[in-house]
Protein backbone atom coordinates (compact mmCIF):
# COMPACT_ATOMS: atom_id res chain seq x y z
CA UNK A 1 0.00 0.00 0.00
CA UNK A 2 2.75 2.48 -0.45
CA UNK A 3 0.36 4.69 -2.89
CA UNK A 4 -1.57 5.25 0.66
CA UNK A 5 1.24 6.07 2.84
CA UNK A 6 2.17 8.94 -0.65
CA UNK A 7 -0.99 10.22 -0.43
CA UNK A 8 -0.93 10.71 3.26
CA UNK A 9 2.16 12.50 3.54
CA UNK A 10 1.63 14.80 0.06
CA UNK A 11 -1.70 15.98 1.88
CA UNK A 12 -0.31 16.49 5.16
CA UNK A 13 2.65 18.32 3.13
CA UNK A 14 -0.15 20.31 1.37
CA UNK A 15 -2.15 21.27 4.53
CA UNK A 16 0.72 22.26 6.23
CA UNK A 17 1.92 24.48 2.68
CA UNK A 18 -1.78 26.21 2.67
CA UNK A 19 -1.27 27.17 6.17
CA UNK A 20 1.84 28.50 5.78
CA UNK A 21 0.91 30.78 2.47
CA UNK A 22 -2.37 31.98 3.19
CA UNK A 23 -2.11 35.01 5.37
CA UNK A 24 -5.77 34.72 6.17
CA UNK A 25 -5.43 31.41 8.71
CA UNK A 26 -3.28 32.77 11.93
CA UNK A 27 -1.97 29.59 13.57
CA UNK A 28 0.58 29.17 15.91
CA UNK A 29 3.65 26.98 14.95
CA UNK A 30 2.96 24.89 18.06
CA UNK A 31 0.05 24.57 16.91
CA UNK A 32 0.43 23.30 13.46
CA UNK A 33 3.48 20.91 14.84
CA UNK A 34 1.14 19.74 17.38
CA UNK A 35 -1.27 18.81 14.61
CA UNK A 36 1.14 17.03 12.65
CA UNK A 37 2.62 15.15 15.25
CA UNK A 38 -1.00 13.92 16.15
CA UNK A 39 -1.61 12.86 12.79
CA UNK A 40 0.92 11.28 12.05
CA UNK A 41 0.89 8.93 15.21
CA UNK A 42 -2.60 8.04 14.21
CA UNK A 43 -1.39 7.25 10.93
CA UNK A 44 1.35 5.04 11.99
CA UNK A 45 -0.68 3.10 14.81
CA UNK A 46 -3.50 2.86 12.26
CA UNK A 47 -0.48 1.35 9.40
CA UNK A 48 0.95 -1.42 12.11
CA UNK A 49 -2.76 -2.75 12.68
CA UNK A 50 -3.96 -2.90 8.51
CA UNK A 51 -0.40 -4.25 8.13
CA UNK A 52 -0.56 -7.24 10.57
CA UNK A 53 -4.52 -7.29 9.61
CA UNK A 54 -3.49 -7.48 6.27
CA UNK A 55 -0.40 -9.93 6.32
CA UNK A 56 -1.96 -12.43 8.63
CA UNK A 57 -3.98 -13.99 5.67
CA UNK A 58 -0.93 -13.30 3.13
CA UNK A 59 1.55 -14.95 5.21
CA UNK A 60 -0.78 -18.07 5.65
CA UNK A 61 -0.33 -18.76 2.40
CA UNK A 62 3.05 -19.26 2.14
CA UNK A 63 4.07 -23.60 3.54
CA UNK A 64 5.97 -23.63 6.63
CA UNK A 65 8.05 -25.70 5.37
CA UNK A 66 8.75 -24.01 1.48
CA UNK A 67 6.89 -26.76 -0.04
CA UNK A 68 3.84 -26.57 -1.98
CA UNK A 69 1.91 -30.03 -1.75
CA UNK A 70 0.14 -31.20 -4.87
CA UNK A 71 -3.21 -30.30 -3.11
CA UNK A 72 -2.29 -26.77 -1.58
CA UNK A 73 -5.74 -25.11 -2.58
CA UNK A 74 -7.44 -27.39 -0.02
CA UNK A 75 -4.85 -25.74 2.73
CA UNK A 76 -5.67 -22.35 1.68
CA UNK A 77 -6.58 -20.14 4.69
CA UNK A 78 -9.65 -18.96 5.53
CA UNK A 79 -10.30 -14.99 4.05
CA UNK A 80 -10.54 -12.12 6.83
CA UNK A 81 -11.53 -9.70 4.47
CA UNK A 82 -13.07 -8.44 1.07
CA UNK A 83 -9.68 -8.94 -1.05
CA UNK A 84 -8.76 -12.06 0.95
CA UNK A 85 -11.72 -13.79 -0.26
CA UNK A 86 -10.85 -12.16 -4.03
CA UNK A 87 -7.50 -13.89 -3.47
CA UNK A 88 -9.00 -16.92 -2.60
CA UNK A 89 -10.76 -17.38 -5.18
CA UNK A 90 -8.97 -16.38 -7.67
CA UNK A 91 -6.47 -18.60 -6.94
CA UNK A 92 -8.72 -21.91 -6.45
CA UNK A 93 -9.72 -21.04 -10.36
CA UNK A 94 -5.82 -20.80 -11.30
CA UNK A 95 -5.59 -24.24 -9.31
CA UNK A 96 -9.01 -26.04 -11.26
CA UNK A 97 -7.45 -24.73 -14.13
CA UNK A 98 -3.47 -26.41 -13.76
CA UNK A 99 -5.49 -29.41 -12.59
CA UNK A 100 -7.50 -29.68 -15.68
CA UNK A 101 -4.61 -29.04 -18.13
CA UNK A 102 -2.47 -30.89 -16.07
CA UNK A 103 -5.17 -33.61 -16.43
CA UNK A 104 -5.38 -33.40 -20.17
CA UNK A 105 -1.23 -33.94 -20.83
CA UNK A 106 -1.69 -36.74 -18.75
CA UNK A 107 -4.17 -38.30 -20.80
CA UNK A 108 -2.35 -37.18 -24.15
CA UNK A 109 0.57 -38.59 -23.30
CA UNK A 110 -1.01 -42.10 -22.12
CA UNK A 111 -2.63 -42.42 -25.42
CA UNK A 112 0.81 -41.41 -26.98
CA UNK A 113 2.91 -44.11 -25.58
CA UNK A 114 0.09 -46.68 -25.51
CA UNK A 115 -0.04 -45.99 -29.38
CA UNK A 116 4.04 -45.75 -29.67
CA UNK A 117 3.79 -49.26 -27.60
CA UNK A 118 1.46 -51.03 -30.34
CA UNK A 119 3.61 -49.47 -32.63
CA UNK A 120 6.89 -50.85 -31.68
CA UNK A 121 5.32 -54.79 -31.62
CA UNK A 122 3.19 -54.20 -34.62
CA UNK A 123 7.38 -53.69 -36.63
CA UNK A 124 9.18 -56.06 -34.29
CA UNK A 125 6.84 -58.94 -36.00
CA UNK A 126 8.43 -57.98 -39.54
CA UNK A 127 12.11 -57.03 -38.11
CA UNK A 128 11.62 -61.17 -36.35
CA UNK A 129 11.00 -62.35 -39.81
CA UNK A 130 13.86 -60.52 -41.46
CA UNK A 131 16.18 -61.72 -38.75
CA UNK A 132 15.21 -65.36 -39.46
CA UNK A 133 15.63 -64.82 -42.94
CA UNK A 134 19.56 -63.23 -42.63
CA UNK A 135 20.21 -66.72 -39.67
CA UNK A 136 19.51 -68.84 -42.69
CA UNK A 137 21.67 -67.01 -45.45
CA UNK A 138 24.29 -65.92 -42.51
CA UNK A 139 27.08 -67.08 -44.81
CA UNK A 140 26.09 -64.19 -47.90
CA UNK A 141 28.49 -61.44 -47.36
CA UNK A 142 25.50 -59.21 -48.51
CA UNK A 143 23.11 -60.38 -45.72
CA UNK A 144 26.20 -59.64 -43.10
CA UNK A 145 26.06 -56.00 -44.18
CA UNK A 146 22.02 -55.88 -43.88
CA UNK A 147 22.26 -57.36 -40.35
CA UNK A 148 24.38 -54.75 -38.96
CA UNK A 149 21.15 -52.11 -40.32
CA UNK A 150 18.62 -54.55 -38.78
CA UNK A 151 20.99 -54.41 -35.63
CA UNK A 152 20.79 -50.74 -35.54
CA UNK A 153 16.97 -50.67 -36.70
CA UNK A 154 16.58 -53.26 -33.69
CA UNK A 155 17.98 -51.42 -31.38
CA UNK A 156 16.60 -47.95 -32.13
CA UNK A 157 13.15 -49.30 -32.40
CA UNK A 158 13.96 -51.67 -28.46
CA UNK A 159 14.94 -48.27 -27.23
CA UNK A 160 11.52 -46.51 -27.99
CA UNK A 161 9.59 -48.93 -26.59
CA UNK A 162 11.38 -48.47 -23.04
CA UNK A 163 10.93 -44.74 -23.34
CA UNK A 164 7.37 -45.63 -23.81
CA UNK A 165 7.49 -47.75 -20.86
CA UNK A 166 9.76 -45.69 -18.72
CA UNK A 167 6.57 -43.45 -16.98
CA UNK A 168 5.10 -46.35 -16.00
CA UNK A 169 8.44 -48.15 -14.73
CA UNK A 170 6.84 -47.92 -11.55
CA UNK A 171 4.30 -50.68 -12.06
CA UNK A 172 6.77 -52.67 -14.36
CA UNK A 173 9.77 -53.67 -11.55
CA UNK A 174 10.08 -56.73 -10.53
CA UNK A 175 12.86 -57.12 -8.13
CA UNK A 176 14.71 -60.01 -7.70
CA UNK A 177 18.09 -61.87 -7.17
CA UNK A 178 20.21 -61.97 -10.89
CA UNK A 179 23.42 -63.19 -11.78
CA UNK A 180 25.17 -60.58 -13.69
CA UNK A 181 27.10 -62.54 -16.29
CA UNK A 182 23.23 -63.65 -17.34
CA UNK A 183 22.77 -60.38 -17.96
CA UNK A 184 25.28 -59.12 -19.71
CA UNK A 185 25.69 -62.28 -21.59
CA UNK A 186 22.60 -61.71 -23.03
CA UNK A 187 23.11 -58.24 -23.99
CA UNK A 188 26.82 -59.43 -25.84
CA UNK A 189 24.97 -61.80 -27.56
CA UNK A 190 22.34 -59.14 -29.23
CA UNK A 191 25.85 -57.16 -29.92
CA UNK A 192 27.38 -60.04 -31.11
CA UNK A 193 26.91 -59.15 -35.22
CA UNK A 194 28.09 -55.44 -34.49
CA UNK A 195 31.26 -57.03 -32.41
CA UNK A 196 31.96 -59.36 -35.35
CA UNK A 197 32.35 -56.87 -38.14
CA UNK A 198 34.78 -54.62 -35.62
CA UNK A 199 36.35 -57.45 -34.34
CA UNK A 200 35.68 -56.76 -30.68
CA UNK A 201 36.29 -59.00 -28.11
CA UNK A 202 34.59 -59.40 -24.72
CA UNK A 203 36.28 -60.44 -21.91
CA UNK A 204 34.15 -60.83 -18.68
CA UNK A 205 36.17 -61.21 -15.19
CA UNK A 206 34.30 -62.89 -12.23
CA UNK A 207 30.74 -63.41 -11.66
CA UNK A 208 28.31 -62.27 -8.57
CA UNK A 209 24.60 -62.16 -8.12
CA UNK A 210 22.19 -58.47 -7.34
CA UNK A 211 18.86 -57.91 -6.49
CA UNK A 212 17.45 -55.63 -9.30
CA UNK A 213 14.73 -56.01 -12.05
CA UNK A 214 16.43 -57.73 -14.66
CA UNK A 215 14.65 -56.09 -17.59
CA UNK A 216 15.52 -52.85 -16.41
CA UNK A 217 18.82 -53.42 -15.75
CA UNK A 218 20.09 -55.10 -19.01
CA UNK A 219 18.74 -51.66 -20.89
CA UNK A 220 20.70 -50.07 -18.87
CA UNK A 221 23.70 -52.67 -19.56
CA UNK A 222 22.56 -52.47 -23.44
CA UNK A 223 23.06 -48.62 -23.82
CA UNK A 224 26.63 -48.63 -21.97
CA UNK A 225 27.59 -51.88 -23.90
CA UNK A 226 26.31 -49.89 -27.14
CA UNK A 227 28.73 -46.84 -26.86
CA UNK A 228 31.63 -48.94 -26.08
CA UNK A 229 31.36 -50.91 -29.39
CA UNK A 230 30.54 -47.90 -31.24
CA UNK A 231 33.55 -45.88 -29.81
CA UNK A 232 36.06 -48.70 -29.80
CA UNK A 233 38.05 -49.40 -32.67
CA UNK A 234 38.54 -52.58 -34.92
CA UNK A 235 40.21 -55.05 -32.49
CA UNK A 236 39.45 -53.73 -29.64
CA UNK A 237 38.80 -55.52 -26.42
CA UNK A 238 36.07 -54.51 -24.69
CA UNK A 239 36.56 -55.21 -20.26
CA UNK A 240 34.08 -56.48 -18.06
CA UNK A 241 34.99 -56.79 -14.13
CA UNK A 242 32.94 -57.13 -11.47
CA UNK A 243 34.18 -56.42 -7.58
CA UNK A 244 32.13 -56.17 -4.06
CA UNK A 245 33.21 -52.86 -2.41
CA UNK A 246 33.54 -52.84 1.63
CA UNK A 247 29.93 -51.41 2.14
CA UNK A 248 28.78 -54.82 0.39
CA UNK A 249 27.77 -52.86 -2.42
CA UNK A 250 28.28 -54.94 -6.04
CA UNK A 251 29.90 -52.64 -8.65
CA UNK A 252 29.90 -53.66 -12.24
CA UNK A 253 32.55 -51.68 -14.49
CA UNK A 254 32.49 -51.94 -18.31
CA UNK A 255 35.49 -50.49 -19.75
CA UNK A 256 35.96 -49.76 -23.86
CA UNK A 257 39.77 -48.86 -25.64
CA UNK A 258 38.22 -45.96 -26.99
CA UNK A 259 39.39 -42.40 -27.59
CA UNK A 260 38.06 -41.33 -23.61
CA UNK A 261 36.50 -38.07 -22.58
CA UNK A 262 38.20 -35.06 -22.09
CA UNK A 263 37.55 -34.13 -18.26
CA UNK A 264 35.54 -31.07 -18.98
CA UNK A 265 32.65 -33.53 -20.89
CA UNK A 266 32.72 -35.80 -17.81
CA UNK A 267 30.16 -33.75 -15.80
CA UNK A 268 27.64 -33.50 -18.63
CA UNK A 269 28.11 -37.40 -20.24
CA UNK A 270 24.80 -38.52 -18.73
CA UNK A 271 22.95 -35.03 -19.57
CA UNK A 272 19.41 -35.18 -22.34
CA UNK A 273 21.37 -34.46 -25.65
CA UNK A 274 24.57 -34.28 -24.60
CA UNK A 275 27.42 -35.76 -27.55
CA UNK A 276 30.94 -34.52 -26.87
CA UNK A 277 33.55 -34.31 -29.21
CA UNK A 278 33.65 -37.83 -30.00
CA UNK A 279 30.04 -38.55 -30.54
CA UNK A 280 30.77 -34.92 -32.95
CA UNK A 281 33.33 -36.82 -34.60
CA UNK A 282 31.41 -40.42 -35.25
CA UNK A 283 28.47 -38.32 -36.44
CA UNK A 284 26.10 -41.18 -34.48
CA UNK A 285 25.73 -39.96 -31.32
CA UNK A 286 22.35 -39.03 -29.97
CA UNK A 287 22.72 -37.72 -26.77
CA UNK A 288 20.09 -40.34 -25.60
CA UNK A 289 21.63 -43.39 -24.64
CA UNK A 290 23.48 -42.44 -21.55
CA UNK A 291 20.80 -40.40 -20.30
CA UNK A 292 18.20 -43.05 -19.98
CA UNK A 293 20.82 -45.37 -18.47
CA UNK A 294 21.14 -42.37 -15.96
CA UNK A 295 17.13 -42.06 -15.89
CA UNK A 296 16.39 -45.52 -15.63
CA UNK A 297 19.20 -46.07 -12.69
CA UNK A 298 18.36 -43.31 -10.71
CA UNK A 299 14.45 -44.78 -10.58
CA UNK A 300 16.18 -48.73 -9.62
CA UNK A 301 18.37 -47.79 -6.78
CA UNK A 302 21.23 -48.25 -9.37
CA UNK A 303 24.31 -45.58 -9.35
CA UNK A 304 25.95 -44.85 -12.88
CA UNK A 305 29.30 -42.96 -12.70
CA UNK A 306 31.89 -42.65 -15.75
CA UNK A 307 35.67 -42.28 -15.42
CA UNK A 308 37.61 -41.35 -18.84
CA UNK A 309 40.65 -40.01 -19.90
CA UNK A 310 41.55 -39.17 -23.60
CA UNK A 311 43.54 -42.28 -25.10
CA UNK A 312 42.90 -44.24 -22.42
CA UNK A 313 39.30 -45.69 -23.21
CA UNK A 314 36.39 -45.13 -20.74
CA UNK A 315 34.50 -46.98 -17.14
CA UNK A 316 31.31 -47.08 -16.90
CA UNK A 317 30.37 -48.36 -13.34
CA UNK A 318 26.95 -49.77 -12.14
CA UNK A 319 26.70 -49.91 -8.83
CA UNK A 320 24.36 -51.79 -6.86
CA UNK A 321 22.95 -51.15 -3.57
CA UNK A 322 21.96 -53.70 -1.22
CA UNK A 323 18.84 -51.62 -0.18
CA UNK A 324 17.03 -48.56 -2.11
CA UNK A 325 14.47 -46.63 -1.11
CA UNK A 326 12.70 -47.81 -3.93
CA UNK A 327 12.70 -51.76 -3.12
CA UNK A 328 11.71 -50.44 0.84
CA UNK A 329 7.94 -49.09 -0.93
CA UNK A 330 7.72 -51.98 -3.33
CA UNK A 331 8.04 -54.90 -0.01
Amino acid sequence: MKSWIIFFIAALGFADMLIWLDGGIDVEFSSVLYFNVLLISMFFIFFIWRYFKDMKFMKALIPPDGVIEEDWQEALPEPLSKRDTMTNKMLRQVADEYTKRLYDLKATNVIESDYTAAWVHEVKAPLTAMKLVIEANRSEPALQKIELEWLRVHLLIDQQLYISRLPSLESDYVVENSNIHQLVAAEVRELASWCRQKNIAIEFEEDREVVTDSKWCRFIIRQVLTNAVKYSPAGATIWITTNVMASGNVVLAIKDEGPGIPSHDLPRLFDKGFTGGTGRLHNAATGLGLYLAKTVADKIGITLTAQSEIGQGTTIQLTFTIGNEFDSVLT
